[in-house]
């Protein structure tokens, strides 16, 4: 009996396993329904690879899905950048896409456009390849740039974990906020904090953006690492 008791609990262990590692996000329940709130930590980022506040993020020269490279100096009125990994199948992703755009046209014209980067390796995960990107893009009406991180060499020097995971940067490129776009990803009309909106209206008053990091809630990024 012990023997059956001890195989029973492995058992449930891994289901578990596969359960918290699935990337589709459920709303199933009422309770599937409420969003985890990102975490707040006021002017502290956590200790890991890629950039923390106050790092100055490096520039890159990436693809974008009307064929033309794009770098973070070709916007030479910025003032600053909203930086993005995001993709096509990932259901936090998805649910964001609406929100990008708004954001794109309420900040643009201010200074601050979504430079939007899909870190995925296509080869994992074909849904997220840069033909997808583009149908995807003209689908959902994209106007901010959405670049695919060919050989997955930017994200890693961002330390992006997720999609979607926001880095703001001023206008010389140094990382103001880091993490999520707001506290609630399954519904848009249960927001109640504009994270990324908060830190921008700071930055135009001259002041550092309070929190200045919180957990990005989204899918890991797919790699043949």
């Amino acid at each position: 009996m012990k023997n059956i008791y001890v195989l029973a609990c492995l058992y449930l262990g891994s289901l578990l396993f596969v359960a918290c590692n699935n990337d589709s996000a459920t709303t199933s329940t009422s309770a599937d329904k409420k969003q985890p709130k990102a975490i707040k930590v006021v002017n502290e980022s956590p200790k890991k690879e890629g950039l923390k506040v106050g790092d100055i993020a490096p520039d890159f020269k990436l693809k974008n899905i009307n064929g033309k490279i794009v770098s973070l100096a070709d916007y030479t009125d910025a003032k600053g950048y909203i930086v993005t990994f995001t993709c096509n199948h990932c259901p936090y992703a998805v649910m964001y896409e609406d929100r990008l755009n708004a954001l794109q046209a309420k900040y643009a014209p201010m200074g601050y456009p979504i430079v939007a980067i899909n870190p995925n390796d296509p080869e994992v995960k074909p849904a997220d390849s840069f033909e997808n990107m583009q149908i995807r893009a003209k689908e959902k009406g994209f106007e901010f740039a959405y670049l695919i991180d060919e050989g997955q060499k930017v994200y890693p020097q961002y330390g992006a974990t997720k999609t979607p995971h926001v880095f703001l940067l001023n206008k010389d490129r140094m990382v103001k906020y880091i993490g999520a776009i707001d506290d609630n990803a399954q519904d848009a009309e249960a927001v109640e904090v504009k994270f990324v909106e908060n830190a921008i209206a700071s930055l135009e008053k001259g002041e550092n953006p309070d929190p200045n990091y919180t957990k990005a809630i989204g899918c890991s990024i797919k790699s043949k690492k």
